[in-house]
């Protein structure tokens, strides 16, 4: 359903088992970063009223999300650390085209966004199958759910809302470069590292 191309490594998750601390304050950093995207598509978009109503929604979802695993961090006797660099979403940041027409340039962004989300799902997926922790597993089998919806929201929108792109051809083109760059990662305890 999620169209990439490289699955994660299952093994991933013995690097995870290594530093849970890190890896749920990554992924709550992941969340707060999701929920400002969704605020920020908001505020340069404030004039198409359907896409603004759902992503009110995705910023509360993901400000919910952030609030869960901040839970759970205390929950574990674990502290929160300080923000981490996402160097895979920043990769992918450079990838988007940002010229064009308003439009083109919200077309890309949503991809952008649907690619992370699709990212995130599939490694949710993993951790859900595979981490020996098994209030960990159910937890991210739930938010595993969540983030599929994110993505097929973003890539709704996409299509609806392309104007001069080809959604379905630029679609293969964030695969493709998603496919290039996610080999360099898999290797840290963070949700794309």
């Amino acid at each position: 359903m999620l169209g990439l191309k490289l699955a994660t490594d299952p093994r991933w998750v013995n690097i995870v088992e290594s530093n849970i601390e890190e890896i749920l304050t990554d992924h709550a950093w992941c969340e707060q970063k999701a929920a400002s995207n969704a605020i920020s598509l908001v505020t340069y978009n404030s004039e198409l009223e359907e896409l603004v109503t759902e992503m009110l929604i995705i910023a509360k979802e993901e400000l919910d999300h952030l609030q869960l695993v901040h839970n759970l961090i205390k929950s574990k006797g674990l502290t929160l650390g300080r923000e981490r660099k996402d160097h895979y979403v920043n990769e992918l940041f450079k990838f988007m085209k940002k010229d064009g027409s308003r439009k083109d340039a919200l077309c890309d962004r949503l991809l952008f966004s649907a690619m992370i989300e699709a990212r995130s799902c599939e490694r949710f997926k993993v951790l859900s199958e595979n981490i020996k922790d098994v209030e960990l597993a159910t937890f991210y089998r739930d938010l595993m759910i969540s983030e599929a919806g994110h993505y097929t929201t973003f890539l709704g929108f996409a299509r609806k809302y392309a104007d001069n792109i080809n959604v379905d051809k630029r679609w293969k083109e964030w695969i493709e470069f998603e496919t290039s760059i996610i080999t360099n990662y898999g290797k840290q305890e963070t949700i794309h590292g």
